[in-house]
């Protein structure tokens, strides 16, 4: 992936951070391991505890789609 575009790739929280979304984490193909928000491989590279805490924590939010 050469260019990000923001609204698809990325977008500005309320605190001014960049959040990549769903579509970048696709197209790059891999959990990088980080704990993402919107990492949809289930957090595969993220080393525990921290990956059973961000699983849990997204079961709990309205509209999930990525169920284990």
């Amino acid at each position: 992936m050469k260019e990000w575009t923001e609204g698809i790739h990325y977008y500005y929280n309320a605190q001014g951070m960049v959040v990549l979304t769903e579509a970048f984490h696709l197209q790059r193909g891999y959990c990088c391991g980080n704990g993402c928000l919107h990492c949809p491989y289930n957090y595969v590279n993220v080393p525990e505890p921290k990956r059973s805490a961000l699983l849990s924590g997204r079961r709990d939010l309205p509209g999930n789609n990525h169920p284990e």
